[in-house]
């Protein structure tokens, strides 16, 4: 409770997080999936949740690819979960 506020954008929605989470965190806290596999076999919400298993890849707004599960949050953060 005594981390700093950081505001971030998923899918064009601004949230709130707070400094020193992960990215998934952040997008887990404010929906009910990581984001949907672009293999079509549907919602991803993480597995090994320690950068071993590749299943919490996400994309910025900018095109880089990152792993949510090991990527702490940044001011201005601009996320996108679908395909």
């Amino acid at each position: 409770s005594d981390r700093t506020t950081v505001t971030m954008f998923i899918d064009g929605v601004e949230i709130q997080a707070l400094s020193g989470d992960t990215v998934l965190t952040a997008i887990l806290l404010h929906g009910e999936r990581l984001r949907e596999s672009e293999f079509g076999d549907g919602p991803r919400a993480g597995f090994c949740l320690m950068g071993v298993c590749q299943d919490c890849w996400v994309r910025s707004h900018s095109g880089s690819i990152f792993q949510a599960c090991t990527t702490p949050v940044e001011e201005g953060m601009s996320l996108v979960t679908t395909i």
